[in-house]
């Protein structure tokens, strides 16, 4: 028997079931993989092997969005850009789910449990070059993935948050509670302005300036850097430092990015100022 493509209908339907798992996922509920499948089968007319194999092309369009995926769903790449627009469609008719999908995990979180799994700076040559990864980032650029956990604003703030607390404790631990009460929030006490989100110190008192990037996506998710957070990283290189979170809805997970920035990522002009002459 000749398989048959994928139709937008069945494509929305799939994604619209693995979003209501994997939001049950998220939120701690329980849910069954065998039953949501079932269901699937008597929906579409299609079998469980083709379901679950659909559901792992999802997971890796998913991943392409920076978004958290399912567990047991690893995912299954070269799939089709109608397959992106599906997960595109079901997310801009479920704009609340991006804004609020982020505190399902951490609201159950206190400043004195905050942990912070600090993992290596992926490199440029391990991040480029298989047909997976141009995958990840054709779709991810054609959707701006960047740009919209940039516009994320409750993203941004609870990542922020969250490393505000990490710093606080870490000092704490080393015995530093001084310095842990000195530690300023500098976004939300002056605005955006300052180049950096956070200043937090080292253990023998010497100033750190943090920028912090949240996503709840993979590690190679792209984000936006302005050139403000440019310059501040240059001037100021030896003090100047860039968390990004990942994985953020699920266990939170980090890297740590030094000046020179181009020594660890590609910088692409993404806006130009216009002016008249």
């Amino acid at each position: 028997m000749l398989k048959r493509d994928w139709s937008d209908t069945e494509n929305d339907v799939l994604v619209a079931d693995y979003f209501s798992m994997l939001t049950c996922e998220l939120s701690g509920k329980p849910y069954q993989k065998a039953e949501h499948n079932r269901e699937m089968q008597k929906l579409l007319g299609r079998s469980k092997a083709s379901i679950e194999f659909k559901h792992c092309n999802i997971s890796a369009a998913v991943m392409a969005f920076g978004l958290p995926i399912l567990k047991g769903y690893q995912p299954r790449f070269n799939f089709q850009m109608s397959l992106a627009e599906a997960v595109d469609r079901w997310l801009n008719s479920h704009p609340e789910w991006i804004q609020n999908q982020h505190s399902t995990r951490r609201s159950s979180t206190s400043a004195t449990d905050t942990s912070l799994s600090i993992h290596h700076v992926p490199t440029l040559k391990s991040s480029s070059g298989n047909q997976e990864q141009m995958q990840l980032e054709t779709i991810a650029k054609h959707f701006d993935i960047a740009g919209r956990d940039e516009r994320n604003r409750a993203l941004g703030r609870a990542g922020e948050e969250y490393v505000l607390h990490f710093e606080q404790n870490q000092l704490r631990l080393v015995g530093r509670d001084d310095l842990a009460k000195r530690i300023c929030w500098v976004s939300q006490e002056g605005g955006d302005g300052a180049g950096y989100d956070i200043e937090s110190f080292t253990p023998e008192g010497n100033k750190r300036f943090i920028e912090v990037k949240t996503t709840n996506g993979w590690e190679q998710t792209p984000f936006y850097i302005s050139s403000n957070e440019i310059r501040v990283a240059t001037t100021r290189s030896e003090n100047w430092y860039l968390y990004r979170l990942y994985d953020f809805a699920s266990a939170p997970k980090a890297f740590v990015l030094r000046p020179p920035l181009e020594d660890h990522i590609k910088l692409t002009a993404a806006s130009f100022q216009a002016s008249f002459s």
